[in-house]
């Protein structure tokens, strides 16, 4: 299969240069090409492209002979997946419960101001995206922040500032 890079042109749009049909019909061929797969496949795709552009649904819907209006119902339903372009670097801060109650709101806060963006938003070059969850249903490491799919527990200011330094680089 051929490599596909995951860059994004300035309107966020998959690079025309790709063989997005290839790409699709390989990752629908890892399930059988069954219908049934399309949560899968989409996984699959947003992590390749970091994002499910239109041209990626209407090929996932191609591809699996289902309707247009299904593929987008099921990208729509699930939190996890994005119709928006995302950062090279994904930041998750939870908000549920246990996390709230021991400081979430505060670390996404400080997220926000070190980022330079308000949560479920993208950085202008696309460097960082910052989400903010209800739950990810690790209650005991409250407060927890998530970073490029790295969970991060009893979150800190100082903490946070140490794995943002590795992303960003050192602050001057």
């Amino acid at each position: 299969m051929p490599q596909i890079s995951q860059k994004v042109d300035p309107s966020g749009k998959v690079p025309l240069t790709e063989d997005l049909s290839a790409v699709v019909r390989g990752i629908a061929e890892r399930y059988g090409g069954q219908k049934r797969a399309v949560i899968q496949i989409l996984q699959d795709l947003q992590e390749r492209f970091r994002w499910l552009a239109p041209e990626t649904l209407a090929a996932a819907a191609r591809e699996l002979g289902v309707p247009l209006a299904h593929v987008y119902s099921v990208a729509t339903f699930y939190r996890s997946f994005s119709l928006e372009p995302r950062g090279q670097h994904i930041c998750t801060v939870c908000m549920g419960t246990a996390c709230h109650v021991r400081g979430g709101a505060a670390i996404l806060e400080h997220f926000e101001r070190k980022l330079g963006i308000r949560a479920g938003e993208t950085s202008p070059g696309r460097e960082y995206t910052l989400e903010r969850v209800n739950c990810l249903g690790a209650c005991a490491l409250a407060p927890l922040a998530v970073v490029d799919g790295r969970y991060h527990g009893q979150m800190t200011e100082t903490k946070a500032n140490q794995i943002l330094e590795i992303l960003t680089g050192p602050s001057e």
